[in-house]
């Protein structure tokens, strides 16, 4: 009965308007390969700038053939959705033909690449020191740009004010979240992650932290990527105060970007009163305790031990940026479990993060609350609820009950073939947790010997934790490409 309501009313996309909207994104994705090219030539890795060059040329021409298409003055959401997905997919895919000049095989080129632009930070790479200097930055340079999306980048620098616009933000942030126009949002948003780059890459710089690391690991934090140059993470990075600047980044970076903007403007107490900062500073502070006992009172560590990784792990974790400064495999039972925890929930909607988002584990505990306050109410009784000073809508309450559902759905099906190939449940829900909402932390499970398969698996659930499922899905839905179509 549903479907049929539906279908009538239903529209499929329209290729021109793909081809149109796709093209200009390819050219943007043309002039981020560009730098590194660039910086690959600097390093006088030749040959690997050529493998840049021809796929920027090719997404140049792909640019160049759409601006002959006509515009069209109205996206509908699906067409939307559909877009950033395949910019999503298209970016990794094309990445892996420079990389593969690396020495990677297919696989392991596909697998850096989509953990790159999703930023994740798993790696099925044995080690990284040693590697080509091109190599280590297009990594985090990928992080960088996946960070704060394709979409926002081409919205920022070539693409108008609209109703088209604003379909496209509506893909990545939350149209509470929009500041004036969504090209003036977009900027905004490019400018604060500008300046939390350039702040800081300098502070670790002022801390004696070599340039080059210091930029990696500045693109990589602010991100919430986590590839690191060292083998070891942030222990290769240096001192205890050097590591926790990086992740200082790295939990900015989990903050809405918008919320600087608006504290730019009306005040610091802006920031600071934000409902989701201070779930973002309580969650922290709670998984840093947690972490601390039970590293002594389960996994046996000393309280100087405890008190030096709990932090650590706990920012990184929440910021679900994937820096480490130990052995995840080599914690207890019941640090695993609060890290699983705390990376599914993630950091504020708007922000660079992963995982759920904090905001929408806030509407279903608003939810359950309602739920229990009912049952003592009459049955005439109205009670609209309410998050702060907001008003909830059914529309929001059903977009964070979907978006958690589809989560919880996608990691257990995930978690499957792990269980069916015979890795340690424990740890391998960790990695398949990590994978979906783009962290980055492993257990050991992610590894050069992980099954091909099982590799297709995380790289699935990567860029269905970047794009939060619902655009793949849109992209995979026979319904998205055929049937009636607006004029």
């Amino acid at each position: 009965m549903f479907a049929s309501q539906i279908k009538p009313l239903a529209s499929a996309v329209r290729w021109s308007v793909i081809a149109k909207y796709g093209g200009q994104l390819c050219f943007v994705v043309a002039v981020l390969t560009l730098v590194p090219a660039m910086v690959s030539l600097g390093f006088g890795e030749l040959r690997v700038v050529l493998r840049f060059l021809i796929i920027s040329g090719a997404l140049l021409v792909v640019a160049a053939g759409a601006v002959y298409i006509k515009e069209s003055t109205h996206l509908q959401v699906n067409e939307a959705l559909a877009i950033t997905a395949l910019i999503f997919l298209i970016a990794p895919l094309l990445t892996v033909y420079p990389l593969m000049g690396y020495g990677l095989s297919f696989l392991d080129a596909l697998f850096e690449a989509t953990s790159g632009v999703t930023t994740t930070g798993l790696s099925t790479l044995g080690f990284i020191e040693g590697k080509p200097s091109g190599f280590l930055f297009v990594r985090a340079w990928m992080q960088w740009y996946g960070g704060l999306g394709i979409v926002v980048l081409s919205l920022a620098l070539f693409m108008g004010h609209g109703q088209v616009a604003r379909r496209l933000a509506g893909g990545t942030w939350e149209p509470s979240d929009m500041v004036g126009s969504a090209r003036a949002h977009a900027r905004s948003a490019l400018m604060v992650y500008l300046l939390l780059t350039v702040c800081g890459f300098l502070v670790l710089r002022s801390m004696g932290v070599q340039a080059f690391p210091a930029l990696l690991h500045t693109l990589a934090a602010v991100s919430t990527g986590g590839f690191s140059p060292y083998d070891d993470s942030l222990i290769g990075l240096g001192d205890w105060l050097q590591q926790a600047a990086n992740l200082l980044f790295a939990f900015f970076g989990a903050i809405p970007l918008a919320l600087y903007y608006r504290a730019y403007r009306a005040g610091f107490r802006e920031l600071v009163g934000d409902m989701e900062v201070r779930v973002l500073v309580l969650a922290v502070l709670l998984l840093t305790v947690f972490l601390s006992w039970s590293r002594v009172w389960v996994g046996g560590a000393s309280w100087s031990e405890a008190v030096w990784h709990a932090p650590l792990l706990a920012f990184s974790a929440q910021s679900t940026t994937g820096f480490s400064s130990l052995q995840i495999g080599e914690l207890d039972s019941v640090s695993k479990l609060g890290l699983i925890v705390s990376m599914f929930l993630g950091g504020g909607m708007g922000s660079t993060s992963g995982g759920i988002k904090i905001i929408r584990f806030l509407i279903l505990l608003r939810l359950l609350q309602l739920l229990f306050v009912r049952a003592s109410l009459p049955p005439h009784a109205v009670l609209e609820p309410t998050l702060g000073r907001r008003r909830l809508e059914p529309l929001d309450i059903e977009r964070a009950v979907a978006i958690v559902f589809l989560y919880l759905i996608t990691i257990v099906l995930s978690w499957l073939p792990f269980l069916a190939y015979g890795y340690d449940p424990l740890d391998s829900l960790f990695d398949v947790v990590s994978a979906v909402a783009t962290v980055g932390l492993s257990t050991g499970v992610t590894s050069p010997s992980l099954e091909p398969t099982l590799k297709l698996v995380l790289c699935l659930d990567m860029l269905l934790g970047r794009l939060e499922i619902v655009a793949l899905l849109i992209l995979l839905l026979p319904g998205t490409w055929f049937g009636k179509r607006i004029d």
